[in-house]
């Protein structure tokens, strides 16, 4: 026997299945003067001209941050498993409104996103017709609330018109889903006043419309065509009550929507939420629905 004899044979890769690489800092926008960006997490092959190309689905994913200045790498690991099975992921920024930037600022930049990837769609491969949006936090309430107002002239900025921002598909994971009630909720906390001011401007006698209007509960209506839904909530959440999903998914059956609504048994905001299970529903999801 050789003892120099190679342990074994391995096939190589030539159509970089599995593989995901990432495209970071994007700008998307810039009619507002500040330089909204947003990250890309790309199958590998994308980039290789001599690799057969296909369209790929697009996931458009807002991280939760009190709609503040998202951190678009916070989830990147966990994202990275979604583009090396094929699809496209473009984690989105969007305008902050502590820095001067009310609603419905950061609702129209998560749109403007979009078309900047529709009318993108052959350099990064994306098939503009199989698009879904998933959110965390302010993010999944985000992420309703463009699936609500597709097309909505109210939230549409002069970049990129005449492309669509509606989605096929919208998860969220604990998002805010009724304002009105969290400011009842809140009412007394003393950083919960000046998210108020930030978001919907110095006269409380206006707050109430603007909480409304920022409310994706507010936005159903009876027999209207939506996307299929995906509401996720830990039942020991804190911060976004296990009862907003309820709410929310209430209205959407109500109404005539599809929707599927999850019970994250003892989870809590973040952290604990997530696990292999959490994945495996979002990813069925999507994959149903692109």
């Amino acid at each position: 026997m050789d003892k120099y004899a190679i342990t074994g044979f391995l096939d190589c890769n030539p159509a970089l299945d599995g593989l995901a690489r990432l495209s970071s800092n994007i700008v998307y926008s810039t009619e507002t003067g500040v330089d909204l960006t947003m990250d890309l997490l790309l199958p590998w092959n994308v980039a290789e001209v001599e690799v057969p190309q296909k369209k790929h689905p697009l996931i458009v994913f807002v991280q939760g941050s009190a709609w503040t200045t998202p951190d678009r790498e916070f989830e990147i690991p966990q994202l990275s498993a979604y583009a090396r099975e094929g699809y496209v992921v473009a984690t989105v920024g969007h305008r902050d409104y502590t820095k001067g930037y009310p609603f419905p600022a950061y609702l129209q930049d998560v749109k403007c996103a979009i078309r900047f990837l529709r009318k993108n769609a052959d350099v990064y491969r994306i098939d503009p017709d199989r698009v879904a949006i998933w959110g965390t936090s302010s993010g999944g309430n985000t992420a309703l609330l463009v699936g609500l107002t597709a097309d909505d002239p109210s939230y549409e900025t002069n970049e990129y018109t005449g492309y669509s921002d509606a989605v096929k598909a919208v998860v969220s994971c604990f998002g805010p889903t009724d304002i009105q009630a969290i400011a009842e909720e809140r009412k007394d906390h003393p950083d919960f006043l000046p998210m108020l001011t930030g978001l919907f401007g110095p006269d409380p006698d206006k707050w109430e419309e603007g909480e409304k209007e920022m409310s994706p509960v507010c936005h159903v209506k009876q027999d209207k065509k939506y996307p299929p839904f995906l509401l996720l909530n830990g039942d020991e959440d804190q911060l976004v009550k296990y009862s907003q999903m309820e709410t929310m998914y209430h209205k959407l059956i109500d109404c005539g929507a599809s929707a599927e609504a999850w019970r994250i048994e003892g989870a809590v905001h973040e952290g604990n939420f997530w696990s292999s299970d959490v994945h495996e529903v979002i990813g069925k999801f999507l994959k149903e629905n692109l």
